[in-house]
């Protein structure tokens, strides 16, 4: 078998990034075997099968390599090969096989060896019998090893998400979570349908030569396609604070299962009325939280509040039904206002805070209040618990060293969840011993002392 000059291998721009791990592996291996499988090389020296060994030489030291050399027609027939081989790999995340089902699907296209709808096995639709038959997308599934619906999918999932999206996913959980995938795909369905019908507008504009109409259907399509993005990030950036969320509250169980071991890991705070209290970077107040001694201790740019109700949801803390809190929505960008179904409908009525949109997480209703337009997630969230909906606010809504709000302490379910993500809280509460609890949570959570302000 002819060695090649590893300097003079090309490496094409799309291949699939390199695995480290296996890398190391391989140079192991080749270092004492020697290299047992030749990498595959076309005509034109462009490498078809073989990145992580090729790499593994270089790494080596290696100048020359063997190299099996396969003649193709043209660049479709050695991509061809190339996506073939790379789809006998197990390590494929589900949106890099989505990607070579696509590609896979476009270059047989071309090629002609792809069924077009209408056409048979074995015939186009003009009549012409072809040599070979053109494949249908059940036979392309079972070549792939998997049904014709999670084909079709997968090709759903690579032809709709927004490229910049895609970047966004790779490397993240939810790159080898199909489900998720395919809900980020189809987030701005109705958008993509305009930009699609626009630019059939547009083709036709262009033939007739009307370029009135042509630049109208070329702005509905930027405009079309600007919103889907839109949608698609705020599909992606949910699903990641649903998962964070779901981890977070695993986090926090395990932390209680550890705080009941050791019930006086520290002493609960002695707080009275009126004082404030630094945890950390995180601020404490007790007392009203609607009055001018609380909301001049706030930050001016706050990204997110976070206020329940008097509900049997939100712990056990008793919280006054009366609302007297809608300067919340000056001193953060979002507030987002947790209500019990009996509740929800009277509250929207009576507050005069911008309403954006409604989430329900687990029978619990999330109403969301901005001075800014801010797009709903379209897609179910599967959260349970008050800790888990907190966690899943926080990571949707804000960034690491963000301020957060909240106005009524709980748990101190807001206050754990900032200090876990690393946020920094203003919370109040106007009752002592919610206010001492949620402290001493906090206490136990990170083993520091909780500090009283100095009065001024």
């Amino acid at each position: 078998m002819p060695k090649v000059s590893i300097n003079q291998i090309h490496i094409g721009s799309n291949r699939r990034p390199v695995n480290g791990s296996k890398v190391n592996e391989l140079k192991e291996s080749i270092k004492a075997n020697g290299l047992l499988n030749p990498v595959t090389v076309d005509q034109n020296l462009n490498l078809i099968a073989g990145l992580h060994r090729l790499t593994a030489c270089k790494l080596l030291g290696l100048e020359a390599i063997e190299c099996n050399i396969v003649n193709y027609r043209d660049a479709d027939q050695g991509r061809l090969a190339e996506i073939d081989e790379n789809l006998i790999r197990n390590e494929l995340e589900p949106l890099e096989r989505s990607e070579l089902w696509l590609e896979r699907d476009q270059i047989l296209e071309r090629m002609g060896l792809r069924a077009k709808a209408g056409d048979n096995q074995h015939t186009f639709k003009g009549g012409a019998m072809i040599s070979p038959p053109p494949k249908r997308t059940m036979e392309l599934a079972k070549e792939t090893g998997y049904s014709e619906r999670t084909f079709q999918h997968g090709k759903q999932i690579a032809k709709s998400i927004h490229p910049e999206v895609k970047q966004m996913i790779k490397g993240t959980p939810l790159a080898d979570s199909p489900t998720v995938l395919l809900k980020i795909a189809r987030a701005g369905s109705e958008e993509r349908t305009s930009a699609e019908a626009a630019q059939k507008a547009l083709e036709l504009a262009q033939k007739q030569g009307d370029k009135q109409v042509a630049a109208q259907q070329a702005q509905l399509i930027r405009e079309a396609k600007k919103k889907q993005k839109e949608l698609q990030i705020l599909a992606f950036k949910s699903a990641m604070a649903e998962k964070e969320a779901k981890l977070a509250l695993k986090k926090v169980q395990r932390q209680v299962e550890q705080v009941i071991e050791q019930p006086k890991a520290s002493l609960a705070p002695d707080v009275k009325l009126g004082e404030e209290w630094m945890l950390g970077r995180h601020l404490v107040y007790c007392g009203d939280t609607y009055t001018s001694q609380f909301r001049n201790l706030l930050p001016s740019d706050a990204a997110l509040a976070i206020a329940p109700c008097a509900a049997p949801s939100w712990s056990i803390a008793t919280v006054s039904s009366t609302w007297h809190h809608n300067y919340l929505v000056d001193e953060a960008r979002v507030v987002a206002v947790l209500r019990s179904e009996g509740q929800v409908y009277e509250f929207y009525r009576n507050n005069q805070m911008p309403f954006q949109y409604e989430l329900l997480v687990n029978n619990v209703y999330v109403g969301i209040f901005s001075h800014q337009e801010i797009s709903q997630p379209q897609t179910a969230i599967n959260i349970e618990g008050i800790e888990g909906i907190v966690n899943y606010l926080i990571n949707l809504y804000t960034s690491p060293n963000n301020f957060v709000i909240a106005p009524f302490i709980g748990y101190g379910e807001i206050l754990i969840a900032c200090e876990r993500l690393g946020r920094i809280c203003f919370v109040g509460d106007e009752n002592p011993q919610l206010v001492s609890r949620g402290m001493l949570r906090w206490q136990q959570w990170t083993g520091k002392q909780a500090q009283k302000a100095l009065s001024v």
